[in-house]
């Protein structure tokens, strides 16, 4: 059973970004200043960040092949603390909505690949994927304070692929599950893909797909 004495009150203070951030839309975010990171330590670039052939060696990719040619998994590091994260990666076929990039200061939400996660948001507890052209297969790390929800559409918005995070898996608690949990949902033609974690907070890494 995962502990929840060291919850605050405020989920947007324990996630270690500004508490006004939880009132604004997405469109009041796009002018909030853009933080400074946390330090997380990295004396290098994480392997995530692999540059393409077209880079001049100052830029880095916005995603990584992954085994098969038609999967990708996203670069997070391209993007800011506090980045509203909507369009960024929309010519490698995704669109995000109630997205934020964030640093997590707090340790029960580690990152994985890097020092970014993204998180839903202004609606806590909540994120929505969709994809310009249908995929097959979606994956995430996912650390949420409690259960949480993967559910994948078709063009009609009907479910056609469903996995469940049965209980929280943050770090700092007795959860039988790791944080980082991957989920991963499988079916033809999906268009698009909801997290939802019921009023909790969760964080995704590794966010990858295959068409």
């Amino acid at each position: 059973m995962v502990k929840q004495s060291f919850f605050l009150s405020d989920t947007d203070t324990f996630l270690g970004f500004p508490q006004h951030l939880n009132q604004l839309t997405n469109q009041d975010l796009i002018g909030v200043p853009k933080a400074a990171p946390y330090d997380v330590g990295y004396l290098n670039p994480p392997a995530l960040i692999i540059p393409t052939a077209a880079d001049d060696g100052n830029e880095v990719s916005n995603a990584k092949i992954l085994d098969g040619a038609n999967c990708v998994c996203l670069n997070l590091e391209t993007l800011k603390c506090f980045e509203v994260v909507e369009r960024q990666y929309e010519d490698l076929g995704v669109i995000f909505s109630n997205c934020i990039a964030i640093q997590p200061s707090n340790p029960a939400f580690p990152s994985h690949s890097g020092a970014v996660v993204l998180m839903g948001a202004p609606k806590g507890g909540f994120l929505e994927v969709a994809f310009v052209r249908p995929v097959n297969i979606v994956k995430a790390l996912v650390t949420s304070s409690q259960r949480l929800l993967l559910s994948a559409y078709n063009r009609e918005r009907k479910i056609v692929a469903q996995e469940v995070l049965p209980v929280g898996n943050l770090a700092n608690s007795d959860s039988a599950l790791p944080p980082n949990k991957q989920l991963k949902v499988k079916a033809e033609e999906i268009s698009s893909i909801t997290f939802c974690a019921f009023d909790g907070q969760f964080t995704l890494d590794n966010f990858s797909f295959c068409s």
